[in-house]
């Protein structure tokens, strides 16, 4: 294989990894979001647990919001996906989110690591693009 066949070649597979490294970077992002609702979740729960009833705002669309008065704080309506909710206790609600918390921690962490290992495998072939592409251009190897 030639210089410059190598050359496209390692710089093919950098584009490649740097794809996948922005496209797990979004992901990062997207669970890093869910991990802050689940924090403010978390949070309002516990101050729900504290009242008998409470006064609130709620969005009623277009950036609109009604103030509205909960008096009934020892449930809560979840998702549990595909449209549907369901009613849980508070106890049950403070699991329910521990557990998601725990598996988008878990996911997170899994994301990390991939992406730690795409940036070493992209510094590991950078410097030899580097000496590729100086080797295909003439140029002295050191002053590249």
């Amino acid at each position: 294989m030639s210089d410059q066949q190598e050359l496209e070649k390692i710089i093919s597979e950098i584009n490649l990894y740097k794809n996948q490294a922005e496209t797990l970077q979004q992901q990062i992002d997207a669970i890093q979001g869910s991990l802050t609702e689940i924090e403010i979740l978390e949070a309002t729960i516990e101050d729900i647990t504290k009242k008998d009833s409470f006064e609130t705002l709620v969005p009623v669309g277009a950036g609109a919001f009604m103030n509205a008065k909960i008096d009934k704080t020892n449930e809560v309506i979840m998702s549990i996906g595909a449209g549907v909710a369901v009613s849980k206790t508070i106890e049950e609600a403070k699991t329910t989110v521990e557990e998601q918390k725990n598996e988008l921690n878990n996911t997170l962490n899994k994301l990390l690591d991939n992406l730690q290992k795409i940036s070493q495998i992209v510094s590991q072939l950078s410097p030899k693009a580097e000496e590729l592409m100086a080797k295909v251009q003439g140029i002295p190897q050191g002053q590249f």
